[in-house]
């Protein structure tokens, strides 16, 4: 049971206490005033009766439609103010999910522009290391084709070296002696000469070797461009003779050869030009100039192309490693779009899950509130109620009942009345300020409520009685006290009439 509760029915309490302790005990005895202007109902004692117990059976109807009205009330505002706590805490979820959301947002852009440059980032590095990686293919391609044509020439050289030296080492040629007047004449003495003269390669001179198949006796000295011979042979009538050459003189092709003869005829002397034929020994070296320089041109290719391909190796090395980090950056960025994608996926799913729950507490805010209204409707209503059924019981207990009997009879009405009139008026007094202090006792429960309830003065009018209209004299009652004993016997039977009746209806209401 809520204090509420027991507040409404401490206070109904107290209303049924003080309309049986004013009908019960209430004695006082109002004077009958004739001169009041205020305006009166005569009616029988039964029907006044009548009057008060619905009066009195609408009061506790109404009284127990406010404790209703009042208890529902405080419910409702209960249940409102949760609801509108709940949609606080639910717009503040919302609104923070909200924030998450945008800063996820914010995050996953800016990771997805990142990741972006990242990407762009690395396609570049992979193409220079695609073109790097092109280039030093073929410059290993150049050194590998420049190793192969130094090779060649080394080979060429080489053979062209292995000619030179065979031919170096005693090469034979053509040799012709022709008239040193006329050389397109062959020279008397070329008869006794063999038609092959020997080279070989002295240091950096020549040496060629003449032979003589006859008449080496008749000769005393034999020179050629006016140098001794370095060596002779004699062998009866047949002999050899060698002399040193530069190479000017053999690539010139001829010499002079000066004889001092002695024959049988007498000693003369004679020259001659030695023509050599140095057509094939000539070849030799030209090759061999020609393998040495392209020997000498391929190792300089091959200098230039390992060269290149070094430096095409570095810049390939370098890209490559480029490429290596940029991937490594690429994948990073990758793995924290991922990461901020999935946490915006989140967040955004955390605030649908906010969103609806505000729109539901929104609802049941606007459920409770309207719940709440009808409620305030509800008591206001009964409020208006309980204050319609406390004036027309005020009106009921303000019925003067008039009697037709003897004077003295007349007169112990008129005070029983008198006296019925002012225990009403205590009754309705204090039955007024019980409702009052219910009504109190609710303010105070639900503060946001006005209740509508109007309490009864606690003021009592006094009693009028009534003159039956044949009379033209009003006699009034006596103010001693020293009433006779009918008349005292009459007020108290109609006090404890007004005080019973009332206090029977109320409790079998």
């Amino acid at each position: 049971m809520t204090s509420h509760v027991k507040n409404t029915l401490v206070t109904t309490a107290a209303i049924a206490g003080a309309l049986a302790a004013t009908t019960l005990f209430n004695t006082t005895t109002v004077k009958a005033d004739t001169t009041s202007s205020a305006p009166v109902t005569t009616t029988t004692s039964a029907t006044k009766d009548t009057a008060i117990a619905s009066a009195q059976a609408k009061v506790n109807s109404a009284s127990a439609a406010v404790v209703s009205a009042q208890a529902a009330y405080g419910s409702a505002s209960t249940a409102a103010s949760d609801a509108a706590a709940k949609t606080a805490a639910a717009s503040a979820s919302a609104a923070a999910t909200s924030s998450a959301v945008a800063n996820a947002q914010a995050a996953a852009d800016s990771a997805s522009a990142v990741k972006s440059t990242a990407d762009a980032n690395l396609a570049s590095a992979q193409s220079t290391a695609a073109k790097t990686s092109a280039a030093k293919s073929s410059t290993s391609a150049a050194v590998v084709s420049a190793q192969s044509a130094v090779a060649s020439a080394s080979a060429k050289a080489s053979d062209a070296d292995s000619a030179v030296a065979s031919a170096e080492a005693g090469q034979t040629v053509t040799a012709n002696l022709m008239k040193s007047d006329d050389p397109t004449q062959q020279s008397v003495a070329a008869g006794f000469f063999a038609k092959q003269v020997t080279i070989k390669q002295d240091g950096s001179d020549y040496l060629i070797t003449l032979t003589l198949s006859s008449g080496n006796g008749f000769i005393k000295s034999m020179t050629l461009n006016g140098e001794q011979p370095t060596a002779t042979t004699a062998n009866g009538d047949t002999g050899t003779y060698t002399y040193k050459v530069s190479a000017a003189v053999l690539a010139k092709g001829s010499a002079t050869l000066a004889f001092a003869l002695q024959t049988p005829l007498g000693a003369m002397n004679q020259t001659a030009l030695l023509d050599i034929d140095t057509t094939i020994f000539n070849g030799l070296l030209a090759a061999k100039s020609d393998a040495d320089a392209a020997l000498t041109s391929a190792q300089a290719a091959l200098s230039t192309a390992k060269t290149n391909a070094a430096k095409v190796a570095q810049v390939t090395s370098s890209a490559a490693s480029a490429a290596t980090a940029a991937a490594t950056v690429a994948s990073d960025a990758a793995v924290v779009a991922t990461s901020a994608a999935t946490n915006l996926t989140s967040a955004q799913a955390a605030n649908s899950t906010a969103q609806a729950a505000l729109t539901s507490a929104q609802v049941a805010q606007a459920a409770a509130d309207a719940t709440l209204a009808t409620a305030k409707a509800n008591l206001d209503s009964a409020n208006a109620a309980l204050t319609s059924a406390q004036a027309e019981l005020k009106s009921a207990q303000n019925i003067v009942v008039v009697t037709p009997a003897s004077s003295a009879a007349s007169s112990a009405s008129s005070t029983a009345s008198s006296a019925g009139s002012a225990a009403s008026s205590a009754t309705n007094s204090a039955a007024s300020a019980a409702t009052a202090t219910s009504n109190v006792a609710s303010s105070a429960l639900t503060t946001t409520v006005t209740s509508a309830v109007v309490a009864t003065p606690a003021t009592t009018k006094k009693a009028t009685s009534s003159t039956p209209a044949s009379s033209t004299t009003a006699k009034t009652l006596p103010q001693t006290g020293n009433e006779n004993q009918s008349a005292l016997v009459a007020l108290g039977l109609a006090i404890l009439t007004l005080g019973i009746y009332p206090m029977m209806k109320r409790k079998h209401a």
